[in-house]
């Protein structure tokens, strides 16, 4: 019979004992049309179970991500998946990498760092697919038909509970730039941010910072005087953060913070009250898939209110539909924050940053602002 192993290194794989694939086809359940789908949809359904396999490049911690696996795999048990989980710079490269080589990669891409997202979309790397569920989400999560909003993450500031006062705590950006300038012993490398030269989310932060706030630069220059230590996860800086080793972190991805911050009491986090970035994990489909109906089938599972229930209740990733129930919803953070909240749009100003002469004249402005002499 066929199984499904676990996650292991981030990957998904199934494997049969001594049949033939034809054969072990016959003993999983066919999936069928989801509820309120037009009839015709049996056709794609069909069709992605003849194709018997999807391929997934993402961002997404595949310990988290195995939520959605195994629920999409229990509508389509049929269908196997490889999923393989990549920094946003890897993962970017990667498919491009093996597309112009004209060589097979992912069939879908999932990932945080939206500019990329839309740069495939604009270079003309992905499908065009009009879900069925596109209606239930705002205008603003969505362009070309071809890129799909699926969360709506708040980004945070983490600290040491512990070790400190929570009458110090930063509620502001400004805030935060005064408390790092105030007393420059004490924070001298105990902070850390992204690594925005490698990590392509980092980048892409730091950029909708400047384009909500330019006092950001103030907070970079800030964050170079305390001689920022500079990583690639938010989990690898939670973690500095909740074992003391640093006292805060700057821009590090809501979703994962609360979930180490509800298994460490050490670990603190604040979402700035003059502005809260919002990011959202975008879904394309490769335009030369090789699973391309088994793609369609992944794209609307994950915009479902099925799929976006367990993104909420289950992968803790903060669900962007509205009629999700649950902590981590985007309708919950808006009760919470209300106006602060800066919501990222999918579309084509994500990538002006993007252009080679942009991208670079950024870093070096990064660089000048971080790296102190």
């Amino acid at each position: 019979m066929k199984f499904l192993i676990g996650l292991g290194f981030g990957l998904i794989c199934s494997v049969g004992m001594a049949q033939e694939p034809g054969e072990l086809m016959g003993y999983a359940s066919k999936g069928s049309v989801p509820p309120g789908y037009a009839p015709a949809y049996a056709e794609t359904v069909k069709a992605a179970e003849d194709e018997g396999r999807l391929v997934i490049y993402s961002t997404t911690d595949a310990g988290i991500a195995k939520f959605l696996i195994a629920d999409f795999r229990a509508m389509y048990p049929r269908i196997d998946i490889t999923y393989e989980d990549l920094n946003s710079t890897v993962l970017y490269h990667r498919f491009v990498a093996e597309t112009q080589l004209g060589g097979e990669s992912a069939d879908v891409l999932w990932s945080s760092a939206m500019d990329q997202q839309a740069a495939l979309v604009d270079s003309g790397y992905t499908m065009t697919y009009d879900s069925p569920e596109k209606a239930n989400f705002p205008e603003w999560a969505s362009w070309k038909n071809q890129a799909f909003a699926t969360t709506y993450e708040p980004i945070v500031v983490a600290y040491n509970k512990k070790l400190m006062p929570a009458g110090e705590v930063p509620q502001t950006h400004a805030d935060l730039a005064r408390l790092l300038n105030s007393d420059p012993t004490r924070f001298k490398g105990k902070v850390v941010s992204y690594d925005i030269e490698k990590s392509g989310l980092g980048f892409f932060l730091a950029t909708q910072d400047v384009a909500v706030s330019p006092a950001f630069w103030d907070v970079a220059r800030a964050l170079g005087k305390a001689a920022v230590r500079l990583d690639l996860t938010t989990d690898a800086m939670a973690r500095r953060v909740a074992s003391g080793q640093v006292l805060v972190g700057y821009n590090l991805l809501g979703a994962y913070t609360v979930a180490q911050a509800q298994k460490n009491p050490s670990l603190g986090y604040v979402f700035p009250k003059d502005y809260t970035l919002v990011m959202s994990r975008i879904i394309v489909i490769n335009k030369r898939a090789a699973h391309p109906n088994a793609a369609k089938l992944w794209v609307d599972y994950t915009l479902s209110k099925r799929g976006q229930a367990v993104i909420a209740n289950s992968a803790h990733l903060y669900a962007l539909r509205d009629d999700v129930e649950g902590e981590f919803t985007a309708a919950r953070l808006r009760q919470r924050l209300g106006g602060s909240l800066r919501p990222i749009a999918v579309g084509p100003g994500l990538i002006g940053y993007l252009n080679n002469q942009n991208y670079r004249d950024f870093i070096l402005q990064w660089r000048q602002a971080v790296v102190q002499p």
